[in-house]
């Protein structure tokens, strides 16, 4: 229950889904959370939720694809709380369902804009405040799609395979400076995210999820907190040693 105990943690698209099961699971091990989105209600209402049960946590406004908005919000966040020592990169979006030759220029760059530029901006103006910490861990959320294709979604699989890229040149660019990069590559997982996907599927919403979960060996469709104890574990002393790697939690879909 202490396994991260006086750690300030930063997730962004933190109300939701994985973002929220993190939040909830580092104030369960003790970190203070900074708790960033653009959905107000939802991150203010998991604060009070994560407070009354005896964490800390506070919540911030964030559009990660501004870097002026993140400059100003990892300031305030290194102000308030006088660290910060790990960096959840969660906020995503899907993006357009199109064939590559289809997808237009703005819907390309709007989702570059979120799921690279984001966790960019963010890596860049966190690193100063590790490195005088001399302390740091970044968790990049990429997906299996990161590392295999699917023959859909074309901008987001490029987006989380260069967010696997990133992760490892910026393991080796911070090492020297005891900040460690990884990558966390789930599987499908049901958040709001995938079952909005699953809205828009010709099959419907329970026909699709029995579809996904057949492609994963283990035989069902994964849970935000399968996840978030994976990245636990990334932000704490336990993964001390480890870095640029990538952490596939997929229920064997990648085995395949």
């Amino acid at each position: 229950m202490d396994r991260l105990k006086d750690l300030v943690g930063v997730v962004t698209g933190g109300a939701l889904g994985i973002g929220r099961a993190t939040s909830l699971l580092f104030a369960r091990e003790k970190a203070i959370v900074a708790v960033t989105d653009i959905l107000d209600s939802e991150g203010t209402q998991l604060v009070r939720e994560i407070n009354a049960s005896g964490g800390v946590a506070e919540y911030w406004h964030l559009d990660v694809a501004k870097e002026g908005d993140v400059k100003e919000v990892l300031g305030k966040i290194h102000k308030r709380f006088g660290k910060i020592d790990v960096l959840v990169n969660n906020a995503g979006m899907s993006g357009t369902n199109k064939p590559t030759h289809e997808v237009s220029e703005q819907e390309w760059d709007r989702l570059m804009a979120v799921n690279v530029k984001g966790v960019f901006f963010c890596t860049k103006h966190v690193i100063p405040y590790m490195k005088a910490g001399r302390r740091g861990s970044i968790i990049n959320l990429s997906s299996i799609y990161g590392l295999v294709g699917a023959g859909d979604f074309p901008p987001y699989h490029a987006s989380k395979g260069a967010v696997r890229l990133m992760t490892k040149n910026d393991a080796l660019l911070y090492a020297a400076d005891n900040i460690r990069v990884n990558s966390v590559h789930p599987g499908f997982i049901w958040t709001p995210m995938v079952e909005n996907v699953a809205k828009q599927s010709d099959l419907g919403v329970k026909e699709f999820r029995k579809a996904i979960d057949t492609k994963h060996p283990l035989g069902h469709i994964g849970e935000p907190n399968d996840i978030a104890w994976g990245i636990v574990y990334l932000a704490s002393e336990e993964a001390k040693f480890v870095t640029g790697t990538e952490l596939v939690i997929d229920g064997g879909y990648t085995a395949q």
